[in-house]
């Protein structure tokens, strides 16, 4: 199939927020989002960005049902780890489902892949749902380590009230 993977741009927030809910629908919890494309464009292209993006586009004769060009996209940032050092952390990886299985989910992991190697990362790392087997599979095929059944780590998270009760107990000096 003919595809381009490249750097998203800020026009191409609104696509990006549109595959974000359709993600979203997809792990039955669309009512967890709560970025808008604006402050997609705000936090990913200000001079100091806290994620970049990669859009999976079709020529517009391969558009689909939608017309959609926009057809997938892989959100990424840099943690680091203590013990490795630079890391790239893939928060999305998603394709339409009627563009699954033509290699742009494989082209989207590979160039972030590329991208964090030329920034000297040693790792790169992702989640993803227990159920979600097709996924989790494609990563396994792609040479992925499941930390959770290999080594017993645990994804935690601190949300609204526990983050605001943490805050509260931080050091103001």
């Amino acid at each position: 199939m003919d595809f381009t993977v490249r750097a998203a741009k800020p026009e191409d927030c609104k696509d990006v927020s549109r595959m974000i809910m359709e993600l979203a629908v997809f792990e039955k919890m669309p009512d967890q989002v709560k970025v808008s494309h604006k402050e997609l464009e705000q936090d990913g292209f200000s001079a100091s960005p806290f994620f970049h993006c990669l859009v999976a586009e079709v020529p517009e004769e391969l558009k689909s049902k939608e017309g959609h060009t926009k057809v997938g996209y892989g959100i990424y940032f840099y943690t680091y780890s203590t013990w490795k050092g630079r890391t790239v952390y893939l928060e999305d990886l998603y394709v339409m489902p009627e563009f699954r299985g033509k290699g742009i989910g494989k082209a989207l992991i590979s160039k972030v892949a590329a991208v964090g190697k030329e920034q000297q990362c040693v790792r790169l790392q992702l989640s993803v749902l227990d159920w979600n087997t097709p996924s989790l599979d494609f990563y396994v095929s792609k040479g992925a380590q499941d930390l959770t059944a290999s080594e017993g780590w645990h994804l935690l998270r601190f949300d609204a009230e526990a983050l605001d009760k943490l805050v509260k107990e931080a050091p103001t000096n």
